[in-house]
């Protein structure tokens, strides 16, 4: 039999919501296929997926890590990311990572529908992100950065840091909006810890002979300029 509804793969640790989910998203004619972790989303989305309802916030990892290694294994598949957090920066750094959208909870089940649809129509795209005339070019498909189309080696946490400051490239990010950008939710991480990475990747751009750099606007925070 051929099959006509799209397939949703739902990641969701709470059960009450991701049941919710679920029902919903079958009413209105969706396959659907669920996972409560990271680990057992990597393991169930295929190329018979469609479309991915991730969480960011899940119990053994971060969903922006998830969709990453997602696109590192080639799945163009679109995602959607559910969080608490809402604002601009963490929008910014879940496109960053690779998602096709971001909603924010609470929400409306409609709007999800909505969104869904809509990222159905657009397909995945690579979201890159480009700097410094087109020198820098950061790939959350392929998890890469390359400078003057040298490949320059990241850690994760170096790669969502990097990812957030070129996510508005001029404008101060905060220190606070990065420790959430590079970071699980929860997760106990000093400023010094914030530091020495941004002290990494100065030295990695810097080494990369790369045009732009990340300026600290003292008690303020950090820019891509």
């Amino acid at each position: 039999m051929t099959r006509t509804a799209p397939r949703i793969l739902i990641v969701e640790d709470d059960h009450g919501l991701r049941d919710v989910l679920a029902r919903g998203l079958r009413d209105e004619e969706f396959e659907v296929v669920t996972a409560a972790d990271g680990a057992a989303a990597l393991r169930t989305v295929d190329a018979s997926v469609d479309a991915v309802v991730l969480d960011v916030g899940l119990p053994d990892s971060d969903g922006r890590d998830v969709c990453q290694a997602m696109r590192g294994a080639g799945r163009a598949v679109p995602v959607l990311f559910l969080t608490a957090h809402g604002n601009l920066t963490d929008r910014l750094a879940g496109f960053a990572s690779g998602g096709d959208d971001y909603l924010a909870k609470p929400f409306h089940l409609d709007e999800l529908v909505a969104r869904l649809r809509a990222v159905l129509r657009r397909g995945g795209g690579d979201g890159a992100l480009v700097a410094g005339g087109g020198a820098l070019r950061l790939d959350p498909v392929r998890h890469r950065l390359t400078v003057h189309g040298a490949a320059v080696a990241l850690t994760p946490t170096e790669f969502r840091l990097l990812a957030c400051l070129m996510a508005d490239p001029g404008a101060v990010v905060r220190r606070r909006a990065l420790l959430r950008a590079g970071w699980p939710v929860g997760a106990q991480v000093s400023d010094n810890t914030l530091d020495q990475y941004l002290w990494r990747l100065r030295r990695k751009l810097r080494a990369a002979d790369s045009p732009q750099g990340i300026e600290t606007v003292r008690g303020i925070g950090h820019r891509f300029a």
